[in-house]
């Protein structure tokens, strides 16, 4: 029986997902095998040792102190485009909101026209003057990130008649194939800075990427350009945004990232971390990170972890034998080691994957055989194994 805890409410949908014979799931739990968690800080949270994996239901883990983590063998999942959807429909009214007025336009109506009876309507046609915006068709749409996100981003300027140009490094071959034949790549972020008259960012926030819009970045951006920030907060210098909001140098900001300073000011629109907050998207979060780490405890497969390599066996556990999951330094002579202790002991082995990450490698070894205590402790006394887990067929 796996014991998996939660940490904050996680979508009922995706916990069904765990079949109540094998697993039981409460936010109160004795050594847990698992734990699923949203927002709840653990930077500081002392783990019980039982504790195998950690999955986090949306994309960001800054809540999770997942490099310490794999020194320890704690693998931490993500779920990287389950909120796709939620989060592009939250650009796309950012998008609109930063063409058209009409947030402020209805604070006017709300405030001027209360109680004027029969004149609203002519006051409200004298007034409309004053909050008139522009459409984005025809204008262009700078994407910086071509992930689950900003390609869906993309395309959905594309079918609003934008001409969109993307900026992504790193860009990978199935992002790559759900891009629009429109989208435009830009081979530098200054070649999108000086085209862009909206401005997206997807991206994460690393040291590299951490205050990306910035006042030297911004000098290289087109007149009035409008900036939608609803990745990380961190992306974005607010200090050098409002200075060149005052300039006009930037039209206006939209923001899911509110900040004391960005408060109150009428060419910023700040939001509270809405974009996956819709029940669609937390469903998503929950049932994919419910598959993360069953998946992980079942068979030892590891896909989407922030901090340990993809590694995954093509073939079943055999009948009847074991599967060995080892989690180890990335330092050579380690499957020499293995395979002689598994030798020595008398155990033939069937089959056998390692992978790395950095300095952190993962390896799944099949056995055949129910393997004793006895190998596993040897296997677990070899220097630089981090920790031995063995799944019984």
């Amino acid at each position: 029986m796996y014991k998996i805890q939660t940490l904050d409410r996680i979508s009922a949908i995706g916990l069904d997902k765990f079949p109540r014979d094998d697993y039981e799931i409460a936010s109160e739990i004795m050594n847990p095998d698992a734990i699923l968690v949203r927002s709840h800080d653990m930077l500081s949270m002392e783990l019980n040792p039982t504790v195998k994996a950690i999955a986090r239901a949306g994309a960001g883990v800054n809540n999770i102190p997942f490099k310490e983590l794999a020194q320890k063998g704690v693998v931490v999942f993500n779920t990287p485009g389950a909120n796709a959807n939620a989060v592009k429909e939250l650009v796309i009214m950012s998008l609109l909101l930063a063409s058209r007025p009409v947030i402020a336009a209805n604070r006017w109506v709300n405030s001027e026209l209360k109680g004027k009876g029969a004149e609203i309507a002519s006051l409200a046609e004298k007034g409309k003057k004053n909050f008139i915006g522009q459409e984005v068709k025809g204008k262009t749409l700078g994407v910086i990130g071509l992930g689950a996100i900003g390609a869906m981003v993309a395309n959905t300027a594309i079918e609003l008649g934008m001409n969109v140009i993307g900026y992504d490094p790193f860009l990978s071959v199935d992002a790559a194939w759900s891009l629009k034949s429109e989208v435009k790549h830009a081979e530098t972020l200054d070649t999108l800075f000086a085209k862009a008259d909206y401005l997206t960012v997807h991206v994460p926030e690393t040291p590299d990427t951490k205050g990306l819009i910035n006042a030297s970045t911004i000098k290289n951006m087109k007149d009035g350009v409008r900036i939608i920030n609803i990745a990380r907060g961190g992306l974005v210098n607010n200090e050098d945004v409002l200075a060149a909001l005052n300039s006009g140098k930037v039209s206006c900001m939209v923001t899911d990232f509110a900040a004391e300073e960005l408060l109150n000011n009428d060419k910023v629109i700040c939001m509270p971390h809405l974009g996956a907050s819709t029940p669609e998207a937390e469903d998503n979060c929950a049932v994919m990170a419910v598959k993360e780490l069953r998946d992980f405890l079942e068979t030892g497969a590891i896909k989407n972890s922030v901090n340990y390599p993809k590694c995954k066996m093509d073939s079943e556990i055999p009948a009847g034998g074991t599967r060995l999951c080892i989690a180890h330094k990335n330092v050579p002579n380690m499957i020499a080691q293995f395979t002689s202790v598994l030798g020595n002991a008398k155990y033939n082995i069937s089959g056998m994957i390692d992978q790395n990450r950095n300095d952190i490698a993962y390896a799944l070894i099949d056995v055949d055989g129910k393997i004793d205590e006895a190998a596993v402790n040897a296997l677990s006394a070899i220097p630089d194994v981090i920790n031995v887990r063995p799944i019984y067929a």
